[in-house]
């Protein structure tokens, strides 16, 4: 494929790079749609607007499905399963700010953005539904139409592995979303994927597109976003400027950073609590496949994570170094 980026298909690199979707895709296609198989729309647990059968309560279910007349007649709680609506339209917003590329122990965040737009892709481009892609760019967002078809999220795919991560004004993740209320139509869903170490100004826009749309939070973090190891004299670099500050990172100024990551998690995690907005929370150092069927299984069974397993199980301070 040739973009502006320039042609790589003679390019060892991006042979490299295309291998790894393909593998991504027969994982995405193999694994979890096996695991994540009946009436699930994408990431979404599946309740739809068509009335299905009813069948015996379970310790878990949702209580608000219970099905009255039923339970009744039987003098056995039942609930009422409903049918995933069909040829619906789900919209990826991308957060490509530069920190995304940000090389820590166990790899980038770019490969965690990758797994999101290939899971909630190609378990979304099936029965006529359309997938479209809205990135973070510099000076205005990339709208990709919303097409079905595995080929297409193919193409979604290569373009979030080569787009660069570069976001200014008028391209960042609020004109993204703002995007995405000007094209997006129909009722579908949203899913941002991001790891949110911005502001929170998108907050409003979000809450704006809740009116016509369900949504998906998907923050992707590195362990170094939530904690820095007290490892003595480190170079630290700003992604967004490049530049670079030696410090002494001892056990105090771990302390505060770890207190700011938390305030601002906190923040972020609120704001999209408001928006109405589920988190998937997925980290460079898990398996993201895990994290994926554990986070459908909750709201199979009416939960509402929050994104609180974020912090869960972080690597020792001694193998955590920057």
């Amino acid at each position: 494929m040739t973009s502006e980026h320039g042609d790589t298909r003679h390019d060892p690199v991006g042979a490299s790079a295309r291998a790894a979707l393909a593998h991504l895709e027969l994982l995405v296609t193999r694994r979890l749609d096996g695991v994540l198989n009946g009436d699930h729309r994408g990431l979404l647990p599946g309740p739809g607007t068509e009335p299905g059968e009813a069948r015996p309560y379970e310790p878990g279910d949702d209580v608000r499905s219970m099905d009255w007349s039923v339970t009744a007649r039987t003098t056995e709680p039942h609930i009422r399963q409903t049918i995933a609506d069909r040829e619906l339209e789900t919209w990826l917003v991308v957060d490509l700010s530069s920190s995304i590329d940000v090389e820590g122990r166990y790899g980038s965040k770019r490969r965690l953005v990758e797994a999101v737009v290939a899971t909630v892709g190609f378990l979304s481009a099936v029965g006529g539904s359309r997938v479209g892609m809205v990135l973070t760019g510099d000076g205005r967002p990339r709208v990709l139409p919303a097409t079905g078809g595995r080929d297409h999220v193919r193409r979604l795919l290569d373009e979030v592995s080569r787009s660069p991560a570069e976001v200014s004004a008028g391209g960042t993740l609020e004109d993204a979303l703002k995007s995405v209320r000007n094209t997006a139509r129909r009722h579908g869903l949203v899913a941002v994927v991001s790891d949110f170490l911005g502001d929170t100004t998108w907050e409003r826009s979000l809450r704006v597109l809740g009116a016509r749309h369900e949504f998906l939070a998907v923050h992707v973090a590195d362990p170094l976003d939530i904690a820095l190891p007290a490892v003595g004299a480190a170079l630290l670099q700003d992604p967004a400027t490049g530049e670079v500050l030696e410090v002494d990172v001892d056990d105090a100024l771990a302390a505060d950073y770890r207190r700011a990551a938390d305030a601002h998690r906190a923040d972020v995690h609120s704001a999209l609590r408001r928006c109405g907005a589920p988190v998937l929370a997925l980290r460079t150092d898990r398996d993201w496949v895990r994290d994926v069927i554990d986070y459908v299984g909750v709201r199979r069974q009416g939960g509402y994570p929050t994104g609180e397993n974020l912090t869960r199980d972080l690597p020792d301070d001694g193998e955590g170094g920057a």
